[in-house]
């Protein structure tokens, strides 16, 4: 998941806001990712929403659950209820105050060509493009939409995320 377009209780203008991850998982868009991702062909991709597993590597087993991915049907590897391919396509929601680095580069060792990171403290959307081996931050925004780099018929408006999403206070 900072827009000024949420209308806060003027109680709450200036309180710390965040999103719980089961705040997350009752998100309309989270619930039918069909909802939030609704231009990629069910027939040719398969999206997850967590709880799923997705395998880094097996030496030493290191297993990511991503909040959503996307992958083409025809390379999709799953075995032992694990997934042992790479999506084309992830989005992770940061906690409050989470370190993503480690996961980031555990996409990046697999080569998934795109990663959408959502703040929901900050009420941002960074979107990270895998370019010369690495992932580098092609976007971020706080407001208006952006266009998938890899899917360009995907298109998603940041404010549509928060449309259902109610604050809550962080102590």
């Amino acid at each position: 998941m900072v827009s000024s377009r949420y209308q806060y209780p003027d109680r709450m203008r200036d309180m710390a806001t965040a999103v719980t991850y089961d705040e997350w998982l009752r998100l309309p868009e989270v619930r039918d990712a069909r909802s939030l991702l609704g231009h990629f062909d069910e027939d040719q991709f398969s999206l997850a929403a967590a709880p799923f597993g997705l395998v880094i590597r097996k030496e030493p087993l290191t297993v990511r659950v991503p909040d959503l991915a996307v992958s083409e049907m025809a390379t999709i590897i799953e075995q032992d209820g694990f997934i042992h391919s790479p999506p084309q396509l992830v989005a992770e929601v940061l906690a409050p105050g989470e370190d993503l680095n480690r996961k980031l580069a555990d996409y990046a060792s697999l080569g998934v060509p795109e990663v959408w990171v959502v703040s929901s403290e900050a009420r941002t959307v960074e979107v990270l493009t895998w370019k010369n081996g690495r992932l580098h931050v092609a976007q971020t925004l706080s407001h208006g939409a952006f266009t998938s780099p890899h899917y360009p018929q995907v298109t998603v408006s940041v404010e549509g995320l928060w449309t259902h999403w109610r604050p809550q206070q962080v102590e």
